[in-house]
């Protein structure tokens, strides 16, 4: 299987994206300077294994409530972001848990993502729903937006202590996940991308490297897969990579809760945030086109 080819390769690309997030941070001065101290955090840890909870079932995983307990803290209107709310697990014996900032989409608020909190905060990490700075921001606005709000979780939110620096992902819905795109462009220290029905009018992102699984709608009108999914995940330049294609889906099905899109997303986020290797039966071998799935492509399963 490549993957574990590519995670070996992953100490190389993490030492290299010190130094991108540092030229990141003089072109876009503003919310990068923590996230450059995690992205040397993440290098040391870039082999290491953080298992958390018990060994994973296809069901545990398709479900909308995973194995930890969890509760919410409410995140007042900041200086770059509208707030929102951290799902954290309640369990302090197993150590740092990964963190995951998530954009909601155009004139959307953090309500319409409020069920990735619940699911993947229950599956082991610490997530933060945002409130965008208005409801109408572009792409690249969230995209900092959600980079501001990792900082805010692992510097100055109370739950800092229960947060790894070092593992840390993005994700979002529609120019959410045109702004998780973009914080992983602006920020290769990331361990993890999870764009759903994503919306950006830049369509080649050949110099981002973060593993990204995007989400992509067969009868998306608004997002149309062939102009934006597809393409995004064609250009992108991260070895590792994948692309679902919800069957039968719209542009908003992932405002709801889905069997498949938390199935994929737990275990891409587990298996990247936490290199937790337990998961990579969930995404290997590819699954084939049926059911509710459109289609998958995935450079994880490459022969």
């Amino acid at each position: 299987m490549r993957h574990r080819t590519a995670r070996r390769l992953r100490g190389t690309r993490l030492r290299l994206a010190v130094s991108g997030a540092v030229a990141g941070a003089a072109l876009f001065a503003g919310s990068l300077p923590a996230l450059t101290g995690s992205a040397v955090a993440a290098e040391a840890t870039a082999d290491e294994e953080f298992r958390r909870g018990p060994d994973p079932t296809l069901a545990a995983i398709q479900a909308q409530e995973g194995p930890f307990d969890y509760a919410t803290v409410t995140v007042p209107d900041r200086p770059t972001f509208d707030g929102g709310t951290i799902y954290y697990p309640t369990d302090t014996s197993q150590g740092t848990f990964g963190g995951i900032a998530i954009s909601p989409g155009y004139t959307a608020d953090q309500s319409s993502i409020a069920w990735y909190g619940r699911t993947l905060a229950s599956h082991g990490f610490v997530v933060f729903t945002i409130n965008t700075e208005s409801v109408y921001d572009q792409p690249d606005s969230r995209g900092r937006q959600l980079l501001d709000a990792l900082d805010y979780l692992t510097g100055t939110s109370s739950v800092r202590a229960r947060v790894d620096p070092g593992r840390l992902a993005v994700a979002g819905h529609s120019m959410g996940g045109g702004g998780a795109l973009r914080a992983s462009f602006l920020h290769p220290g990331l361990q993890a991308s999870v764009p759903l029905t994503p919306y950006h009018t830049w369509k080649s992102w050949s110099n981002t490297t973060v593993p990204t699984m995007i989400f992509g709608s067969e009868n998306d009108t608004v997002t149309p897969v062939g102009q934006h999914a597809e393409r995004f995940y064609a250009s992108l330049g991260a070895p590792e990579r994948a692309y679902l294609e919800l069957n039968n889906g719209t542009h908003t099905t992932p405002v709801s809760f889905d069997t498949t899109i938390a199935q994929y997303t737990v275990a891409w986020l587990k298996l990247y945030v936490d290199n937790d290797t337990r998961y990579e039966r969930f995404l290997c071998p590819a699954p084939p086109a049926g059911g509710p799935i459109e289609e998958y492509r995935s450079t994880n399963c490459a022969a």
